[in-house]
């Protein structure tokens, strides 16, 4: 985990320089990404855990933004003190034109003229929160296309554990087990009675071994404190929905209706272990994906 928060760090303050490259000088663009890396080790201080580091980043906002705050204090003469974050986390986007003068074209790239001390001025940011309707509308469209907006989108996030976890909020599957080690084994648990299904054990008692195993595991599932009432029922009920309605269906659709009751339990018996192991797999989806989607409630 220090490993994935010291990664964080880097990539932000390399954002940082790429957005200062062309626009402050070599000395003023090292000097920046310096009082920046050594701001923000300050504010992490001890807590290497990468979801506090994102948390961090995140009060900084957009590395341009503070590209820019970094131009107006030089272009007026203040002094080179350890840099804050925002009062406010700002969403920003270039929107208007150059401050200093009309911009030159030079082929097809426009250049951004040079304030008086040398050292060039990024166009302003805006707040998203001060865009007019129609703009926030778009860009909230253009997120849906791109698959941000889906219910179902963060669902992505469980494979990436080598991912950048500035994406993901230092969220992924490592993290969620970490986090919820109790809920994670009652999900593989859950998993592990429905592959017992095919081999047939010997009984406990008058139970199945497999229905036990479920049982240990919905027990876990409904007295965990991250799932809401629904979100148990639908996890755990599920493989026995499936088990009982599943099989009294498809049993039903094999033999059909004129062929008594001997064959109809025949069949219940052979596709109700099949139907548990389908409605188990469902149930442990729908548990991890709101698992996985908890800080979004």
């Amino acid at each position: 985990m220090i490993e994935r928060a010291d990664q964080l760090v880097l990539n932000y303050v390399s954002k940082a320089a790429d957005a200062a490259h062309g626009v402050l000088r070599a000395d003023q663009r090292l000097d920046f990404t310096r009082r920046l890396r050594a701001r923000i080790e300050e504010e992490v201080g001890d807590g290497r855990d990468a979801r506090h580091v994102a948390k961090v980043l995140a009060r900084y906002g957009d590395p341009v933004a503070l590209v820019e705050r970094e131009v107006r204090r030089l272009a007026a003469g203040g002094s080179a003190g350890p840099l804050a974050a925002p009062v406010a986390e700002p969403v920003a986007a270039p929107v208007a034109a150059p401050v200093a003068g009309p911009a030159v074209a030079d082929g097809d790239t426009a250049v951004i003229p040079a304030a008086a001390n040398g050292t060039r001025r990024l166009p302003p940011l805006v707040d998203d929160r001060a865009a007019p309707p129609g703009v926030r509308v778009h860009r909230r469209l253009t997120e849906e296309e791109r698959g941000y907006g889906l219910p179902f989108a963060g669902l992505r996030r469980v494979a990436m554990s080598r991912a950048n976890p500035l994406a993901t909020g230092g969220r992924d599957a490592r993290t969620i087990v970490k986090e919820h080690p109790r809920d994670a084994a009652a999900l593989v648990i859950l998993v592990l009675a429905a592959l017992l299904v095919p081999f047939h054990l010997a009984p406990l008692a008058i139970f199945q071994v497999p229905v036990v195993v479920w049982a240990l595991g919905a027990a876990l599932v409904l007295f965990s404190e991250n799932w809401n009432v629904r979100d148990r029922l639908l996890g755990i009920g599920a493989p026995m929905l499936g088990y009982s309605v599943g099989g009294v269906v498809i049993g039903g659709l094999r033999v059909g209706l004129e062929a008594g009751w001997q064959p109809f339990v025949t069949q219940f018996f052979d596709v109700s272990g099949t139907m548990f192991m389908i409605g188990t797999g469902l149930g442990v989806v729908w548990l991890g994906y709101r698992l996985l989607a908890l800080e979004d409630r």
